[in-house]
Formats: C-alpha cells, sequence, structure tokens
C-alpha cells in the first residue's frame, strides 16, 4: 500500500509493563466451548537494531521467531531470527537489501521466505533453506503498475500467495506451488473489481490463510474481506464493516477457522479514531463491525482457538495490546505497549515486533 511504504515513525517513549506469568485459562466462548489460553499483556522486549522498523514476523515456535523490517535511515533492510525464545537474535538478512522494505516473513519447517514490497523493483521475494545463512532472490517485480504488499502460505507450505495493489483496475494476486522456488500471477478473472482498493503492508497480515482457503482484508476506496477457496484464482468480497478511506479500511485478519475470523484497522491518517476498528465473522462470509478498540489495529492473531485473540498496534501515538475471549466481540487493553506485527501460539504465547528495533515475547 503506497501510503504506508517508506513512512519514518515518530519516536515515542517506551513503556513496558514487568514480565510474568500469563494469564489464567480464559473462560469459554459464547458457544460454551472452552476457549485458548488467555495473554496477560506482560511484554519482554528488547531492541536488535534501533534503525529498524520490524512489520514482518514469523511465530515459529515458544522457541523461535524471525523479524524483518526496513531502515528508517536508507540502509539495509535486515532479517534476524531467534531460537532461544528472544535471548539471543542472529542478522540474517539477504545480501544487497539497501533500501528495501522486508514487510512480511514466511517460514515453513525449514524454508523461510521474506517480501519486499514497493512499486516496480522495489517488490521482491527472497527463500532461504539454511535458516538464514544463504538467500535466493525468487521473484522480482518488473510491472511498475504493481506494488506488492503481503504475503501468506497454506499449511505445508507447498503453495502461497502475493497481493499486490491493483493493476488494470483488480488487486494481483502471484501465486506459487513449488514451496516458493519459482512465482507467477494468476490471470484476474475471478477478481473482483478493486480499482482503488489495496492491501495495506502494516504488519503482513493483510493476506492469510486456513486450510485451503485464503482471506485478503483490503482498504481504500472499499474496506472488504475477499475470500478464496482454489488457491486464489476465484474471489468472492463482503464488507468487513472496518469504515473505508484513503489511509483507512482493515489492516490485517487471522482465522481460526474457514468460519471464524477477525479483522482489525483503522485510519492511518487519524490514527487516534479508535472507533470501529475491530470487526468479526462465524461464517466466514459475512462480518459484524461496530466494534471499538483503544487503539489502532494493526495485526491480530489467535491463540488457537475461535475465542481468544490478541490485537496490537503502534502508530504515532495509538498504541496498545488489547485481547478478546468472545471471538472479537469485545475487547479488552492489557497492555498499554502496542507493536505493529503479532503472531500468538496456542497456549499463551505471543511474539511482537516494531519500530525502532523493537521485538518482544510475552
Amino acid at each position: 500500500m503506497r501510503r504506508l511504504g517508506l513512512v519514518t515513525l515518530t519516536a515515542l517513549a517506551l513503556t513496558v509493563p514487568p514480565f510474568g506469568a500469563t494469564a489464567d485459562a480464559a473462560p469459554s466462548g459464547p458457544s460454551g466451548q472452552p476457549a485458548a489460553k488467555a495473554f496477560a499483556g506482560n511484554w519482554k522486549q528488547s531492541v536488535l537494531d534501533p534503525d529498524q522498523n520490524f512489520r514482518g514476523l514469523a511465530a515459529v515456535s515458544r522457541s523461535q521467531a524471525w523479524v524483518s523490517g526496513e531502515s528508517l535511515t536508507g540502509g539495509k533492510a535486515k532479517v534476524f531470527r531467534t531460537t532461544d525464545s528472544g535471548k539471543t537474535w542472529k542478522d540474517v538478512t539477504p545480501p544487497g537489501t539497501e533500501g528495501l522494505s522486508f514487510r512480511d516473513v514466511e517460514v515453513n519447517g525449514k524454508v523461510a521466505h521474506v517480501l519486499a514490497i514497493g512499486p516496480g523493483q522495489d517488490s521482491r521475494i527472497y527463500r532461504s533453506t539454511d535458516g538464514g545463512a544463504t538467500w535466493a532472490e525468487t521473484f522480482r517485480n518488473t510491472d511498475e503498475a504493481a506494488f506488492y504488499d503481503c504475503m501468506a502460505f497454506y499449511p505445508g507450505g507447498q503453495r502461497g500467495l502475493a497481493v499486490s495493489d491493483p493493476v488494470d483496475g483488480k488487486l494481483r494476486i502471484l501465486a506459487t506451488t513449488d514451496a516458493g522456488r519459482s512465482w507467477k500471477v494468476l490471470p484476474n478473472e475471478g477478481m473482483p473489481a478493486s480499482d482503488n482498493e489495496y492491501g495495506f503492508a502494516a504488519s503482513g497480515d493483510c493476506l492469510t490463510t486456513v486450510g485451503n482457503t485464503a482471506f485478503l482484508i483490503t482498504g481504500g476506496s472499499k474496506s472488504r474481506a475477499l475470500r478464496s477457496d482454489d488457491g486464489g484464482l476465484t474471489w468472492t468480497a463482503s464488507d468487513n464493516r472496518i469504515p473505508a478511506g484513503e489511509s483507512a479500511g482493515g489492516f490485517a485478519g487471522d482465522f481460526a477457522d474457514q468460519r471464524h475470523g477477525i479483522a482489525v484497522g483503522g485510519d492511518f491518517a487519524d490514527p487516534t479514531d479508535v472507533q470501529d476498528t475491530a470487526s468479526y465473522t462465524t461464517d466466514g462470509r459475512t462480518w459484524t463491525g461496530g466494534i471499538s478498540l483503544t487503539h489502532v489495529g494493526e495485526d491480530v492473531s489467535f491463540l488457537g482457538g475461535p475465542w481468544t485473540a490478541v490485537a496490537a498496534g503502534d502508530y504515532r501515538g495509538s498504541t496498545g495490546t488489547s485481547l478478546t475471549t468472545d471471538g472479537g466481540r469485545t475487547w479488552t487493553r492489557v497492555s498499554d505497549q502496542g507493536y505493529h506485527a503479532i503472531e500468538c501460539l496456542p497456549g499463551g504465547v505471543c511474539w511482537a515486533a516494531g519500530r525502532k528495533g523493537a521485538v518482544a515475547r510475552g
């Protein structure tokens, strides 16, 4: 999304709550099913490189995570990896990344992919099979009209998709069927008209998959949730109920299954307007809105069931982390600290990444 392509974020004071044990198990969800273990908002934060703005995050396990970012001063876009629960991080940056913006990182088994966003050849995908020791560039965009925003892989890691802002009035879908070794642009006949509608590169989660289904959360001229059940060839669209605008709409989504999902967003032009910043679905097709976080919603992640999820955001003073235990119907602020990207695991462990090199685990 061009309007968030190379923004330098305003410096804010960081206040991190003390690190402690996670919360007790959350109450049952709306249907009476047990909810996942909740998250207490007890972030343990460290700073890897204050020149990096991290918006890409892959939480592989309780001990392993990857983050990707962009330089705030025009230097290298970097990638870091930890395998010891965040105690130490290794710089595994590909060569030749000066001036790029790594907004998404995806890891499937031993294979890692990072997406650089931007117009024309600034949009690229790199692939590693050895923990980031070496990388191969597997895609470089040659269409000056395209601008890739987000990337996601289906379970197993063989099939994956990436999405670009509209080309010829329709969002463009890039696909791989060989674990990211090669990519091709899919035909656009099955994509609804989407002129001036786009995915936001806020956290790498405007595009997500669950089972054989892909979901795309958009904003701009329209704020929608698009769904594909055939590998990205055809899409159906519905209003995601987050108000649209040039810098507004849905920024990210997550799905516990093909029916239960949450979208979050806001307005980057007015991030302190936190009304109608979240919505949810219980059938994977229609959305209920009118739900407000107390901060901008840049990312959201379920904790292993359809009821418990965490949302986070940090943009120009609108910052915080919030928890839902009823599938997105209501939210409780659990921390004043916020991040651009968040990913949670069953058991209440969450990873986060954000501005000025911040990474956290809680």
